[in-house]
């Protein structure tokens, strides 16, 4: 069962944008430096991209979780072979 939930915009920048970016999770007061974390796309839109386009993003956006640090959270990285634009929802989870 996931302790903490939430989700974070990760942003790729205007035209052209970037093959990486990453958002910091704060406030997770609960974390400890054993938890786990997982990040992930589900069907949620920005004013940048559809939900359609969250659907896909997995196919060409690889998103990994950093090292959690104790009573504060973890940042979120994505990387895509090619450039992406704009902004994505990514959702998160952790736990113990």
């Amino acid at each position: 069962m996931a302790s903490g939930v939430g989700t974070a915009t990760i942003n790729f920048g205007a035209f052209p944008g970037s093959n990486e970016a990453s958002v910091a999770v704060t406030g997770q007061t609960a974390i400890s430096g054993t938890s786990n974390a997982e990040a992930f796309f589900m069907d949620d839109s920005t004013s940048d991209h559809t939900s359609a386009d969250h659907l896909y993003a997995p196919t060409f956006i690889d998103l990994a979780c950093g090292v959690v640090t104790a009573g504060t959270g973890f940042t979120i990285y994505a990387r895509s072979p090619e450039k992406a634009q704009g902004t994505f929802l990514v959702r998160w989870v952790w736990s113990d």
